[in-house]
């Protein structure tokens, strides 16, 4: 008696420590936040992405490339695809509480020796040369969840689901950003082109002037051959052009989950706004964000559940047995109610014992493994911070070098107006209309260049704030 009420009296400790947790989960390192980026403008709680794309961006063909790649877009469908295979193991896991129910219906024919002692039995007190038995039972099989291991499968499958909804968004905000990115490389690419072209058109015009001149005799024909060569470096540009806008649309088309072709688009690269004053916000609202950061946060709280799991594998696991059904000799009394009912129940504690060295090992290695995930969340935000704090130098940065270089292309192509000016009047000699032509191609083509950086760094910026979502 006295056994079997220290029996009740284990049982009924063990229920009350259900829920209690067995091990003490590790917090995010907040620490690891900074303040302030480095280069912001000031503090401002408003940050660009908080701004929908719709809003971010102004040039209605690229919010239409935009929002065709977030339906279209092959790598962003997979994410989904993903996302639903987590759904469903999220789906299952919610199921950990409830008991192991099974139908079993057998039926079985024995036909034991006529001289062995179950022969003999059989035909003596039977009257038959074989044995039948049939069997229909519902058995159950549930496990208490005292120290929250099957709670700690929950939250691990619930984390790992959000974990591929924030793959999900990792893809959208890159997808965004390369869309963007490669429309503005496609406005570059229109620029340069007609840059090319203009200059091809100028250097037309230089080189009929110098064979009059040389029909004149008032040049020889090195000067020919140079202001050919300077024409042919133009000409040399335009089907490289052609080549890498075409390339650019193709890239364009897969990106929006299209076959390569023509992309259409009105706006130009000078009409294209840059913003030069930028607000990033606070670096937490960026880690709140930011989808690798998020995924960071919650392979931490995947490993806390990790060694919940391992730590509650150690102590004693109570489960409770039940069958009951239907037995018989004989099919015809089979279902003969209640003479052919039966049940059976059983508790049981399970400890392990040999295995014990293996799963205190596994727990230590869940352990270690929870230590890396905080290190990789650091790693995480650090390189976030960085990427925002090196698009705000780029912004800021790239705007002064637009504005020098502005400056050197008005300079350089009045230089050349007055080249031409000059060697139209015989007051200056074909080699400085052609380094005149040179310099104003190379720094009309530099500056496009610029202006495309400046719109990529922004829509960087946005990304690496989290934008785009």
């Amino acid at each position: 008696m006295n056994t079997y009420r220290n029996t009740l009296a284990a049982l009924f400790v063990l229920l009350v420590l259900a829920g209690c947790k067995v091990s003490k989960d590790t917090a995010l390192p907040i620490k690891a936040i900074p303040e302030k980026f480095r280069d912001a403008q000031g503090q401002d709680s408003l940050s660009i992405a908080d701004q929908t794309i719709k809003d971010f961006f102004k040039e209605e063909e690229l919010r239409n490339l935009v929002d065709t790649a977030l339906v279209r877009n092959y790598d962003l469908q997979i994410a989904l695809k993903n996302m639903e295979s987590a759904q469903q193991l999220l789906k299952q896991s919610k199921l950990g509480n409830l008991p192991q129910v099974d139908l079993q219906i057998t039926g079985s024919s024995n036909r034991p020796s006529d001289n062995s002692l179950n022969g003999l039995s059989t035909s003596q007190f039977l009257k038959t040369t074989h044995v039948e038995d049939f069997n229909a039972n519902v058995g159950l099989r549930w496990e208490a969840d005292i120290w929250g291991k099957i709670k700690g499968q929950k939250q691990a499958a619930l984390a790992t689901y959000l974990q591929t909804e924030e793959a999900k968004k990792a893809i959208q905000t890159q997808l965004v950003a390369s869309v963007a990115q490669g429309y503005y490389r496609l406005l570059m690419m229109d620029a340069q082109i007609a840059i090319a072209k203009k200059n091809l058109a100028l250097s037309d015009s230089t080189l009929r002037i110098i064979h009059l001149q040389f029909d004149a005799g008032q040049v020889t024909s090195l000067a020919i051959q140079q202001a050919k060569a300077q024409q042919l470096v133009a000409a040399q540009l335009i089907p490289k052009f052609e080549q890498d806008i075409t390339i650019q649309e193709n890239a364009l088309r897969v990106l929006t989950g299209r076959l390569p072709g023509s992309v259409d688009r009105l706006a130009s690269l000078e009409k294209s706004d840059v913003i030069s004053q930028v607000s990033a916000g606070y670096p937490t609202a960026m880690v709140s964000r930011r989808p690798d950061v998020k995924s960071a946060e919650l392979s931490l709280n995947i490993a806390n559940a990790k060694v919940g799991i391992a730590k509650a594998s150690l102590y004693p696991s109570l489960s409770i047995t039940a069958s009951a059904g239907l037995n018989s000799f004989k099919a015809s009394n089979w279902f003969n109610i209640p003479a052919s009912l039966f049940g059976v129940v059983a508790g049981g504690i399970t400890q392990p014992l040999l295995q014990g060295r293996q799963l205190k090992t596994q727990y230590e290695v869940a352990k270690i493994e929870r230590e890396k995930t905080v290190i990789q969340f650091r790693q995480s935000v650090l390189n976030a911070v960085a990427e925002v704090s090196d698009e705000l130098v780029k912004i800021e940065k790239l705007k002064q070098q637009y504005d020098i270089s502005k400056d050197k292309v008005n300079t350089l192509q009045q230089a050349v107006r007055n080249a031409n000016l000059l060697f139209k009047s015989g007051m200056a000699n074909y080699l400085e209309v052609i380094t005149a032509q040179s310099n104003s191609l190379q720094s009309e083509l530099e500056l496009t260049t610029i202006k495309t950086a400046q719109l990529n760094a922004r829509v960087e910026l946005y990304r690496a704030l989290g934008g785009g979502l």
